[in-house]
């Protein structure tokens, strides 16, 4: 339960994380996902794996894209196989001395009116899963590109 909200859980992940964190290994219970992690140059590490930014902006864009493509569909706009999301999760320290996250989420709908597609995005932004959970706790900026 969350507040006052319930969660009917339909399907669970499962990910173990080994070795030293951003430095180790990250593998799904099912082996679908079984990488070495690093963290990037920019953080001084080798950019030899992947890292926990790159694997939320991921989880984060197909996430949006699922809730754009189910408002739309609500909505009667056609999203077809040309629409695209970028979700750019930022890693920086915090004002209060610790480390925090930013994310960019841009949605392409390349034939819809501006306007419309703006509509959408926000519409997504408010039953995304993702956009939920980090609804106050990170900086969030959704915006359309047509």
């Amino acid at each position: 339960m969350i507040g006052t909200m319930t969660i009917e859980v339909v399907c669970t992940a499962e990910s173990t994380a080994t070795g030293g964190g951003r430095d180790g290994h990250v593998k799904s219970d099912d082996g679908r996902v079984d990488l070495e992690t690093s963290p990037p140059t920019a953080m001084g590490g080798n950019g030899g794996g992947t890292n926990p930014e790159q694997l939320f902006a991921a989880g984060y864009a197909a996430c949006f894209l699922g809730a754009l493509r189910l408002v739309g569909g609500k909505s009667e706009v056609v999203l077809d196989d040309v629409t695209t999301l970028r979700a750019r999760i930022g890693f920086g320290k915090d004002s209060a001395g610790g480390f925090g996250l930013t994310a960019k989420i841009v949605s392409y709908l390349p034939g819809v009116e501006q306007g419309i597609a703006d509509g959408l995005v926000q519409q997504a932004h408010q039953v995304c899963p993702y956009s939920k959970a980090t609804r106050g706790d990170i900086d969030v900026d959704v915006s359309a590109k047509v």
